[in-house]
């Protein structure tokens, strides 16, 4: 992964691009401090200390029905291809989500300029094609220095603009196909033109308080999840999860899926 220090480099373009192929996407403590460890392969991602469950009790034998509730649970673990504290971790306290209580939020907190974030993002679009209805998809930017703020900020005034969809593959095209860093404001707005956005109306939704918010918003969860590098996914406030511990991204689609159905039987 990339070091924090090495951040304020990848300002200009073609830095940008060179360096977050070479090293990875960036990294931070979760308490803000700079984090210096090298990714071990391409797909590295947050690693927070797993809070390990305690073993199904032993039946009682004052219980005739208690023997069937443990094999019950027991099955269900076995059945399971994943494991905590191995392809995902348990996040303790549970943290709040942005959904309502009725469904299963899935979050991708991500970077536009991380080339494994743009490597991942068509599995991820694949896979919420087919949504069930009880499960809500949202992503959340990183937001550890001024280069991720922008491309934050960008994300954000794209959902003010109604281009949030529209927009999301080309932003990570213009970065890793054509080299454009897009990290300053006239760049991010003559790109917004490409889509019918004038000046004005650029600078309104870029400059407003709607954005501000939710970027702030968008740090406090990230924070909160205890994330230091990208991609990484949130199943609910619950489980984190990424391609390095799940062992690929199609493992890592295969991982979140396991985590929504543990959510959905209140496991």
């Amino acid at each position: 992964m990339l070091p924090k220090k090495l951040f304020k480099f990848a300002a200009a373009p073609a830095v940008l691009i060179v360096i977050a192929f070479f090293w990875g996407c960036g990294s931070q403590d979760p308490d803000g401090a700079s984090d210096a460890t090298q990714e071990s392969d391409a797909t590295s991602t947050a690693v927070v200390q797993p809070d390990e469950t305690a073993p199904p009790s032993a039946p009682s034998a004052a219980s005739s029905e208690q023997p069937r509730i443990v094999v019950a649970q027991a099955d269900s673990a076995q059945s399971r291809r994943f494991s905590l504290g191995t392809h995902y971790e348990r996040l303790s306290p549970t943290q709040p989500t942005s959904s309502s209580p009725e469904q299963i939020e899935v979050t991708e907190i991500f970077w536009y300029g991380c080339p494994h974030c743009y490597t991942f993002d068509p599995y991820l679009e694949s896979w919420k094609e087919n949504l069930p209805s009880d499960v809500s998809f949202v992503r959340i930017p990183a937001m550890w220095n001024d280069l991720l703020k922008i491309h934050a900020q960008a994300f954000y005034t794209a959902h003010v603009l109604n281009l949030a969809e529209e927009v999301h593959t080309p932003l990570f095209r213009e970065m890793h196909v054509n080299g454009n860093a897009l990290n300053t404001k006239p760049a991010l707005q003559e790109f917004f033109s490409r889509f019918g956005v004038d000046a004005e109306t650029f600078d309104n939704a870029f400059e407003s308080f709607t954005v501000f918010k939710s970027m702030q918003d968008a740090d406090n969860l990230s924070r909160r999840y205890r994330i230091s590098s990208v991609p990484a996914v949130v199943v609910n406030g619950k489980y984190t999860t990424n391609a390095t511990i799940a062992g690929s991204y199609p493992n890592l689609l295969e991982v979140i899926d396991e985590l929504v159905t543990m959510e959905r039987a209140g496991e």
